[in-house]
């Protein structure tokens, strides 16, 4: 796959592809650590949504997602390394995307069913994902 060509953002970036294409997990799975299960809150309980959240398509159920799991809203998108981070990306009110922040600093993804990159957080913001709504953070597990 071009990814250049559906995320133009990309283009002169420092990214680099990851992995192979997986059909196993999406982008809300690899952004919460996950590479094992798809995750989307799909009505007909075809993928994996944590219990008590609204099945719903909405920036407020992927919200109520990340709140359940510890995350907090409204963080930005500079290193802490105390900290986990997920930017949530949107069209309009309909998420689209989520990325998860390496402990560098740089951002990872999975890219619909094909591969995860490593990228600048905006690089792949445009047609494709919308933009970045809200970037989350919670306290990282001591190692």
């Amino acid at each position: 796959m071009n990814w250049e060509s559906l995320f133009p953002g990309l283009i002169g970036s420092e990214y680099r592809l990851t992995s192979p294409p997986d059909l196993t997990y999406n982008c809300i799975a690899w952004a919460m650590g996950e590479s094992d299960r798809w995750w989307w809150p799909d009505p007909t309980e075809f993928a994996y949504w944590p219990a008590g959240v609204p099945r719903l398509e909405t920036v407020e159920s992927f919200t109520a997602m990340l709140v359940q799991l510890a995350f907090e809203p409204n963080a930005n998108d500079s290193l802490e390394p105390d900290f986990e981070k997920i930017a949530l990306f949107a069209k309009g009110s309909k998420p689209t995307h989520a990325a998860r922040q390496l402990k560098t600093g740089i951002w990872t993804s999975k890219l619909g069913s094909g591969e995860d990159i490593e990228h600048p957080l905006h690089a792949i913001a445009g047609k494709e994902y919308g933009q970045v709504v809200m970037i989350f953070r919670r306290r990282s597990n001591p190692s």
